[in-house]
């Protein structure tokens, strides 16, 4: 998946950056507004997010191939 950033224009979605989406592409968009994390929850969102960053700086994390094996071994 893409993640693609837009704004309105005249009420109209105008992507804000280039694409190399095939002329005619369907585009599924969502829009985002806010999330429901209190101080708390953020935080420690955030604290995972840096443990997991500095896992994958120390070589901890996994290849796409290998996560794959170990979710189609959990099934």
């Amino acid at each position: 998946m893409q993640a693609l950033k837009a704004h309105v224009r005249s009420g109209r979605l105008v992507l804000d950056e280039p694409t190399n989406l095939p002329e005619g592409a369907e585009v599924v968009m969502g829009v985002i507004d806010g999330d429901d994390l209190d101080d708390r929850d953020r935080a420690a969102l955030h604290a995972a997010l840096d443990q997991g960053e500095a896992e994958l700086d120390a070589g901890l994390g996994l290849t796409e191939e290998e996560l794959w094996k170990r979710l189609r071994a959990a099934r």
